[in-house]
């Protein structure tokens, strides 16, 4: 099974009570994926999702925390804080060195294949790709993939 590693963004997206267009897609896709994708792959998180959605100012606070309880989280030791400062130096990820350079360095470090995300701005970014896999290989170490929740659907013949 494929490790995934939820990034804030879509576990927000599943508990959203915004109406806007864009939110009440992502929260439908999300939440179709946790009912139907999830089972298929191995998840993961780490405490700087915890920290993002125990924020007081994120409405959907116990909600967002109640659906990840058992999912097992990455530690962010000093290689994750490492790569993520590098991340934040190369301009790959915005400073400061935490939230978005934090998630795709503790993904790198503990070999996610995905970052589950609806942040296309930093995350899920073509346009960075290139740069993020040149600075994680001179590192040695490969990045994992940064796919929105639309884009990692297993066949419905794979069951």
């Amino acid at each position: 099974m494929a490790r995934v590693y939820l990034e804030t963004s879509f576990i927000s997206a599943c508990v959203t009570d915004r109406t806007d267009t864009a939110s009440l897609y992502q929260r439908q896709v999300s939440c179709e994926w946790w009912d139907t994708q999830r089972s298929a792959h191995d998840l993961f998180v780490s405490a700087e999702v915890i920290i993002e959605l125990s924020g007081p100012d994120f409405h959907g606070r116990d909600e967002a925390l109640q659906k990840i309880a058992g999912i097992p989280r990455l530690a962010i030791g000093d290689e994750v804080r490492g790569l993520a400062g590098l991340l934040v130096q190369e301009k790959v990820m915005p400073a400061p060195v935490a939230g978005d350079a934090v998630h795709v360095a503790v993904a790198t470090v503990h070999g996610m294949d995905y970052v589950l995300s609806w942040n296309v701005r930093h995350l899920a970014n073509p346009n960075k790709i290139e740069h993020l896999q040149r600075i994680c290989r001179r590192v040695g170490l490969m990045p994992p993939s940064i796919v929105t929740p639309d884009m990692l659907w297993g066949s419905e013949d794979e069951s």
